[in-house]
């Protein structure tokens, strides 16, 4: 039997220009602070902007933004908040902070609800903060969601980059676009992850210098946008890589 949300999703999402998935193989790479700064970097250059918090191992954009005391209003569905300037929504407005431990069927009941019931309107851009890796969460918005473009953020360890890899793979066998791949935190002239980028026949968006100032910036979207982080994606847009 079809979940008859599923055929809502796509109505939902219709007025939406691009959809973009900011990606990673692993945790702890940067992906949520790629995502928050470059929605924020897209509402500051004049474009109408969602950012989606799917992240369900652990939702962070909240604490980047400082959303505090908002929340989605119901109408025939659920209207996000704005945040900054950014149309905003996340899975921590129903865990409340709380550990979301969903596996399985659990996982994807959760996800098809947020995207059923979310109402963004007009968008030129929805940035969704995905979840690390390659597991119910990403497999289902495959599914689900027919325009979507995958960027994904990595570092400079190789380690790391092997998990891209398989995620690359899965993502080109069922033939999702990917955008590129921007190596986060950099802290050598090393050319290892440009070069692997390459032999995948992926464009290579960005390298992005690891920047102490990050942490300061936690919170205080002036700060985050005033990083080195937010000077190369401004220089990413510019470049109309995207």
């Amino acid at each position: 039997m079809v979940d008859p949300r599923t055929t809502i999703i796509n109505e939902r999402l219709k007025r939406i220009s691009r959809i973009i998935a900011v990606s990673s193989g692993k945790g702890g790479v940067g992906k949520s602070i790629v995502a928050t700064t470059l929605a924020l970097t897209l509402s500051r250059s004049g474009y109408k902007v969602g950012l989606f918090d799917l992240d369900f191992t652990s939702p962070s954009t909240h604490l980047i933004l400082g959303a505090k005391d908002t929340q989605p209003k119901e109408d025939k569905g659920i209207i996000p908040p704005v945040v900054h300037g950014l149309a905003y929504m996340s899975l921590i407005y129903y865990s409340h902070d709380q550990a979301a431990p969903l596996r399985g069927i659990d996982t994807s009941n959760a996800l098809i609800e947020l995207l059923a019931v979310t109402q963004w309107g007009e968008l030129d851009f929805l940035i969704i903060d995905m979840p690390p890796g390659i597991g119910d969460a990403v497999l289902d918005l495959i599914r689900l969601v027919k325009r979507i473009d995958f960027l994904i953020v990595t570092t400079p360890s190789l380690l790391a980059f092997e998990t891209v890899r398989k995620q690359v793979a899965l993502l080109q066998s069922v033939k999702v676009p990917i955008i590129g791949i921007v190596e986060n935190m950099k802290m050598t002239n090393a050319a290892n992850v440009r070069a692997e980028t390459g032999k995948l026949g992926l464009k290579f968006l960005a390298e992005i210098p690891y920047d102490a100032k990050i942490e300061e910036a936690i919170g205080d979207e002036t700060k985050l946008l005033g990083t080195v982080l937010a000077k190369k994606i401004r220089q990413l847009i510019a470049s109309n890589a995207l």
